[in-house]
């Protein structure tokens, strides 16, 4: 079977992605092969693999795929890569709204392909003594450092993810580190099980764990990762509760081809 793909990276978080609409080349059930696609050495190589598919109701639907092959929870950085994607198919112009695992997405994208998600509200937060744990869209541990060049992201990052209390669902889980102007994130993902250079529901996380630290109302945070710069948007309607969330950043076409299974 030959396979036509696209590759994208929002802030150096990279994607397959492959166009359903009208031929199914892959299923839920193909996480062998998705793994392989997904494979750096023996594949395209890419963090995660995402399909495009029909959506009665929705421009297109969204189904991610995390690195080891398994279907996963919302991604931030794929679900602005996709409207990237989109917007090349001309599905879109330049706003739009999609299905996820998650529920509906809102996105908005610019001629230099700068794209505003939507993510879901965020209705609950645990906060512990030194880490806060959400679900913005996936499920995130947030531990501030005074400085996360100190921190092992893998080693440290695995421990959390691998404890009894997550070891079977799994968690991503963040280092944020604050300066003046922003903050700096860097994040361990499962599925990916490593340090990934973004990550978009990430990011989000560690937004809202600082602006509930800093008793933040709305506004705009900077983020800084490895790949790149990120920006959140959000309100908090009630005490540690926050809608209107957006994840804005770049997404970036990297190449096309085909691949024979």
């Amino acid at each position: 079977m030959n396979i036509p793909f696209v590759k994208y990276q929002g802030t150096g978080n990279d994607f397959v992605f492959i166009d359903q609409r009208d031929h199914q080349y892959l299923s839920r059930e193909d996480t062998t092969i998705i793994e392989r696609l997904c494979d750096r050495k023996f594949g395209i190589g890419a963090d995660g693999l995402i399909l495009l598919q029909n959506k009665e109701g929705f421009d297109f639907e969204m189904i991610y795929f995390n690195a080891d092959g398994n279907e996963s929870s919302m991604c931030g950085n794929g679900g602005r890569c996709i409207t990237a994607f989109a917007k090349r198919l001309n599905i879109i112009q330049n706003t739009g709204r999609f299905w996820a695992i998650d529920g509906v997405h809102e996105v908005r994208i610019d001629e230099n392909f700068w794209v505003d998600l939507k993510m879901k509200a965020v209705q609950e937060i645990e906060i512990g003594e030194d880490y806060f744990i959400l679900d913005t869209g996936s499920p995130h541990y947030i531990i501030f450092a005074e400085d996360i060049d100190d921190i092992n992201v893998v080693e440290t990052g695995s421990a959390i993810r691998y404890s009894k209390r997550f070891r079977k669902e799994g968690i991503n889980v963040n280092f944020v580190e604050k300066n003046q102007k922003e903050l700096i994130v860097a994040t361990y993902e499962r599925g990916v099980e490593d340090e990934t250079l973004s990550c978009g529901t990430g990011v989000t996380a560690a937004a809202l764990a600082h602006a509930v630290q800093e008793q933040f109302t709305s506004g705009e945070i900077p983020i800084q990762t490895k790949g790149g710069n990120l920006s959140i948007k959000f309100k908090q309607v009630q005490q540690n509760q926050f809608d209107d969330i957006w994840l804005c950043g770049p997404a970036t076409f990297v190449f096309d081809g085909q691949i024979i299974i």
